[in-house]
């Protein structure tokens, strides 16, 4: 009885948790970041055809490299993993021990024992595991490093009928991988961190009940 009373208290405090459990949403560490303000331009002497703080740079390509220049990552993440063991053990032993003689003219039968065993062990294992991830998504530069590269950071959110889709990135650039374009492969971005997810009626029909995910959970005395 005490036992299942221990279960029950403990389900009540998941379904508890679980109740208050908000849904992901806007999270201030992936907002973009706008680049500094621009202070006003110098006034020019009168009479001159070019005027400080107004040149254009003509010769400047569109790729990003100041701190809220935006950036365009290409997803194309896939990850394949497979692992396969397969062991077998066979060891076997066999061992006798015999006793006769004589003791006052008597003959002793001769006494033997033996003792054998035999130990089998085999095992399989077999694991894979395969991901997925294409598309794109438009960011900023967050800060510029003191080597040159570009931490950047941003986040995507589509509405699809009863639900929402989003997508965050965080990671390093370097200024030499950025295409012409403006674009980057995903697998260029150091430290990168990529989080999909969603919220809604289809992200929550995707999800294990309270129940399931306690008795799945580390808690789950049995």
């Amino acid at each position: 009885m005490n036992r299942l009373h221990g279960v029950l208290t403990l389900a009540t405090a998941a379904l508890l948790l679980g109740g208050c459990a908000t849904p992901p949403g806007e999270d201030p560490h992936y907002v973009a970041t706008l680049p500094p303000p621009m202070s006003a331009p110098p006034v020019g002497s009168t009479g001159s055809i070019y005027h400080a703080g107004t040149a254009m740079a003509l010769f400047e390509d569109l790729k990003a490299r100041r701190v809220g220049d935006i950036l365009t990552i290409v997803l194309k993440e896939r990850t394949n993993a497979e692992k396969k063991a397969d062991t077998a053990i066979d060891k076997s032993s066999d061992s006798s021990v015999g006793i006769s003689g004589t003791f006052n003219d008597t003959t002793i039968p001769t006494t033997k024992a033996g003792a054998k065993t035999d130990h089998q062990f085999d095992a399989q294992a077999d694991s894979k595991q395969s991901n997925k991830l294409e598309g794109s998504i438009t960011v900023t530069v967050a800060r510029v490093l003191p080597n040159g590269n570009l931490v950047v950071q941003g986040e995507k959110w589509i509405t699809i009928n009863h639900g929402d889709e989003f997508i965050r990135i965080r990671g390093i650039v370097r200024p030499t991988d950025i295409a012409p374009d403006n674009t980057v492969p995903s697998y260029k971005v150091a430290d990168a961190r990529i989080f999909y997810s969603g919220r809604g009626s289809m992200a929550r029909a995707q999800r294990p009940g309270w129940l399931t995910e306690f008795f799945l959970s580390p808690a789950m005395p049995f």
